[in-house]
């Protein structure tokens, strides 16, 4: 067999080789970022060939699950304080901990009309936000509403969701009126929408940590701060720092 003809049946053995596939990990992602993270895994996996399989969640619950040996490699969560902690009691590793996304609160609504949180004092049936007690965006909420002197005087009204993507859900199904969501959720989707001021609630600064390091994990990670990931993030309705 001549040089030539090896080669030639070199090159046709690897246009019909199957494609190396890269590593799989397993992201646990808070309930705010669902909408963000299908542009962010394709991206991934065009970039790296590795991909991503989505857990999501309130940020309490996915935590629970974490310390419990929940099988992740990353945490994207909605808050500072739960990765925070895993790096602290070294469930996650301690240096990999960084805010890849700030998050913004509104009212939202798909049937009444407003154009201020004044609406908050109408007739309306009920209200929907994040549990407090579990999602930080359900913190932001109550920090917003007590701050106007409203948080009392709605009791009555509030319903609460496990974190904010049910609260969104009590929106569109019409079991609340109205809701304290997340920007990202609602900028793509008809409604009226008013953005809460900044200065109204804590900042909601969304960390991730990395809990098992692999070269994929890592990756992810570069991905999240690189140019392309920031942009993706920044056209879904998040800040950046």
């Amino acid at each position: 067999m001549t040089g030539t003809i090896k080669k030639t049946l070199l090159m046709l053995a690897l246009l019909v080789a199957p494609r190396v596939l890269g590593d799989e990990i397993n992201v646990a992602i808070a309930s705010n970022f669902s909408s963000v993270s299908p542009p962010i895994g394709e991206l991934f996996f065009e970039t790296t060939g590795h991909r991503a399989v989505f857990s999501y969640g309130s940020t309490g619950k996915l935590y629970a699950q974490i310390v419990n040996g929940a099988p992740f490699h990353v945490f994207l969560a909605a808050d500072s304080a739960r990765p925070e902690l895993l790096a602290r009691n070294q469930t996650a590793i301690s240096d990999t901990r960084f805010t890849y996304a700030i998050g913004q609160i509104v009212l939202w609504s798909t049937t009444i009309e407003f154009d201020s949180p004044e609406i908050l004092k109408s007739d309306i049936n009920h209200i929907a936000m994040a549990n407090e007690k579990l999602a930080p965006y359900g913190q932001a909420a109550k920090q917003f509403l007590s701050g106007v002197g409203l948080w009392d005087r709605l009791q009555r009204k509030i319903v609460r969701g496990e974190n904010v993507s049910q609260a969104l859900q009590f929106v569109e199904s019409g079991a609340a009126g109205i809701g304290l969501v997340s920007l990202s959720q609602v900028q793509f989707r008809t409604g009226n929408v008013y953005a809460i001021p900044a200065d109204q609630h804590a900042p909601i600064a969304q960390q991730a940590v990395l809990l098992a390091d692999t070269p994929a994990a890592r990756a992810f990670f570069t991905l999240l701060r690189s140019e392309a990931g920031r942009q993706v993030i920044k056209k879904h309705g998040y800040l950046v720092p």
